[in-house]
């Protein structure tokens, strides 16, 4: 059985004023050859599929078209689940028509939803797929009046396992004891793993005390989401995928992957597929010395470029760099002042728009800004605004 894991596509994402709309039909234009070439069996898309709860109608095209073509493979089955940032009624809209197309859709991990996805090959069973979504805190956890944050913390814990444990039982009861693999999906930070600057925090309060060491037990393969960087997680099988795209200029450096992984009965093997790239980025951090020199010696024009400018004259160096990009005539996003080096530049030069922002984070700087001094209160502040948010994006 061959299988492709993917995730956090982010349609729709506005970069810096930049769409990404090319960028994801190259992306989906290699994919559907890999499918072919490779024949695969299974797709796994570990959620995340768009960048907002209201994605632009362009970006809703550019999905259901992929989801067209996936359709001639007639072997193929696909498992679709939802991610931190997807809208739930947007990804249940055409669910019931999706799984006539052997498309799986799993958006909430409600106990009315089937997570269980069995995969069949000449009518025999060959795999059974835990489909766990990104599990929202009332899914996983009651609220518990009078208990402070750290027990809401070990509630939040306590339910993902439980959860996980709860469809693994179902799982095995299906598999009838046949020796075949069960694999897991999940949109979730683990211990051990390693984030880039362009994730948004999923649970407020602290990280999940959940890692390899509970799901590789479990699981014979768990195809991950929401971290953005090609990786495993203490264990060869237990993976991100990552991001198609760059989804920041963190990530200008990292070289974008999905996961081609194939089973011998219960045996694993997986391979890191290197995604070609389509739209270049560049990040550079200096004084204005460094920076012009290499922007003069850019040959790739059609780079998107963002310098982080460590400056005595920071004024003067943001007018000569922009000068010579225009100059030059290269993509110059943003120009932003070292914070560390200059405070007051920094604040009034640093380039940040709402686009770039989630709810939360735009939650969170407000109330940086009242000076609050109990970091506990804080975070039961941010905790209490994001289940209203997760209550407003799931209807």
């Amino acid at each position: 059985m061959k299988i492709l894991h993917t995730s956090d596509w982010h349609l729709g994402q506005n970069f810096m004023g930049k769409s990404r709309k090319e960028e994801h039909e190259a992306f989906f234009s290699w994919l559907l050859e890999q499918i072919e070439v490779k024949k695969i069996d299974v797709l796994i898309v570990a959620g995340d599929i768009f960048d907002t709860g209201t994605p632009p109608n362009y970006a809703l095209r550019l999905y259901y078209d992929f989801l067209k073509e996936l359709s001639t493979f007639t072997t193929l089955t696909t498992v679709i689940i939802a991610g931190n940032h997807d809208s739930i009624p947007t990804l249940n809209a055409p669910k019931q028509l999706l799984e006539v197309l052997h498309i799986h859709l799993v958006t909430s991990g409600d106990t009315d939803e089937n997570q269980i996805v069995p995969i069949y090959k000449n009518s025999e069973l060959q795999a059974v797929i835990c489909a766990v979504p990104f599990l929202r805190d009332g899914i996983v956890r009651s609220s518990v009046s009078g208990k402070g944050l750290k027990d809401k913390e070990k509630l939040l814990n306590i339910g993902i396992k439980e959860h996980y444990l709860k469809v693994y039982e179902e799982a095995k009861a299906f598999s009838k004891g046949k020796t075949i693999p069960i694999i897991a999906t999940g949109h979730l930070m683990t211990l051990g793993s390693r984030s880039s600057e362009s994730e948004r925090d999923i649970y407020i309060g602290g990280t999940l005390d959940i890692g390899s060491d509970f799901l590789g037990k479990y699981f014979d393969y768990v195809a991950l989401g929401h971290l953005h960087l090609n990786q495993k997680v203490g264990v060869n099988h237990v993976r991100y995928s990552g991001s198609p795209i760059s989804l920041s200029f963190s990530e200008s450096n990292s070289i974008k992957k999905i996961n081609f992984v194939s089973f011998e009965n219960k045996k694993v093997e997986v391979e890191e597929l290197t995604i070609p790239l389509s739209q270049p980025l560049l990040l550079l951090k200096g004084d204005l010395q460094y920076v012009t020199e290499k922007l003069e010696q850019l040959k790739a024009k059609e780079t998107w470029i963002e310098v982080q400018l460590n400056d005595d004259n920071p004024r003067y160096a943001n007018q000569v760099i922009r000068e010579l990009a225009t100059k030059l005539g290269l993509i110059l996003l943003a120009v932003k002042i070292d914070k560390k080096e200059k405070q007051l530049q920094a604040k009034e030069m640093k380039l940040l728009s709402l686009d770039e922002l989630g709810a939360s984070e735009v939650f969170d700087r407000r109330i940086e800004l009242e000076g609050l001094e109990s970091d506990e209160f804080k975070k039961e502040l941010l905790l209490t605004f994001k289940k209203v948010v997760d209550k407003v994006e799931s209807r």
